[in-house]
């Protein structure tokens, strides 16, 4: 298997004055509505494993089953099984709740326990000498979809077994859309497995959910992601303030390690991206740029300058300098 890095091409850079300080390289796919390359940077044939950019295909079994019309699931509900969430109170209490018409508990999740990444839970919890669950999770959303669909199947209890019918099915969508056979998986943070797959095939499986008619279950994912980007991410969060710029007319999702993918309906167009150092930074800012470069994003709105050309203040308040999308990509 070739080297993730080879071919790599810088997507963004560090200028400190007139330094370049930093570049970060990676690559990034386009695909059109027939599954064909349209824009490339770097190797599209790199196999990298998408991380949490993938959950939109691990959700697909939840409603392809039946099971997200028997559980009476929301847009709502699909928005968080597709989400990397920050365990707000507005993500917690809904997974909660996700998790009490299940008939099931915090104990069901096998997801490890993660201190919530917003600022207020956390220091509430912190005062109130409470320790995190697993609903604090960023992934509790992905795994209540998982347990809903091992509910449905009648399936035993340990979901992320890569044998348990859950994730086969999950791995049977995920070839399904991507057009390849996976050469594997490893253990993602949430203890799920994460298969691997080339970036022109996930870009390749984006363009089929950017396509997809509405009432269909790739529809539904991605108008649920488009319609409530609050639950996908959270406040601050690049998905959620990106996708709020785009006027919810397109759905983008992080992943670990610098991967970002976005389904643009509009453009009938999929796009799958990795940054090789695992750079969120670098991500953020590559993706916005494709956002604009592809007409998806205004490349005047404040957020989208933000992300392109982001400023970089030292603690005095000082401008020191850019965080810029590589001429490359413009």
């Amino acid at each position: 298997m070739t080297h993730p890095a080879h071919d790599a091409v810088t997507l963004a850079e560090i200028w400190r004055g007139p330094f370049l300080e930093s570049a970060h390289l990676g690559h990034a796919v386009v695909c059109d509505d027939s599954g064909q390359i349209v824009h490339a940077w770097g190797n599209p044939d790199a196999v990298v494993l998408p991380r949490s950019s993938s959950k939109m295909i691990q959700a697909l079994p939840l409603i392809e089953s039946g099971a997200a019309a028997a559980h009476n699931l929301t847009p709502e509900h699909l928005a968080l099984a597709c989400a990397s969430h920050q365990g707000a109170t507005i993500h917690s209490e809904k997974v909660g709740a996700w998790m009490d018409h299940l008939g099931l508990g915090d104990d069901d999740f096998r997801c490890g326990p993660q201190p919530s990444r917003d600022d207020d839970v956390r220091d509430a919890m912190i005062r109130a000498h409470e320790t995190p669950c697993r609903i604090h999770n960023n992934c509790s959303g992905k795994h209540a979809g998982f347990l809903t669909l091992a509910k449905h199947l009648g399936a035993g209890p340990e979901y992320v077994d890569p044998s348990h019918p859950v994730q086969t099915a999950a791995l049977e969508a995920f070839e399904r859309m991507t057009d390849e056979t996976s050469p594997g998986f490893g253990i993602d943070g949430c203890s799920a497995p994460n298969h691997a797959c080339t970036l022109h095939g996930m870009a390749r499986a984006m363009a089929k959910y950017a396509i997809a008619p509405d009432d269909s279950p790739q529809g539904q994912l991605r108008n649920a992601m488009a319609q409530h980007p609050d639950l996908v991410a959270g406040e601050r969060r690049a998905c959620t303030r990106l996708i709020r710029a785009m006027g919810g007319r397109a759905a983008i999702k992080t992943g670990a390690e610098g991967y970002f993918i976005a389904i643009l309906p509009d453009q009938k167009l999929g796009v799958a991206l990795k940054i090789i150092d695992g750079a969120t930074r670098a991500s953020e800012c590559a993706i916005a740029q494709i956002l604009v470069k592809l007409g998806a994003l205004d490349p005047d709105h404040p957020e989208a300058l933000a992300y392109t050309n982001g400023p970089i203040h030292n603690f005095a308040g000082l401008h020191t300098g850019y965080l810029r999308a590589a001429p490359t990509l413009i």
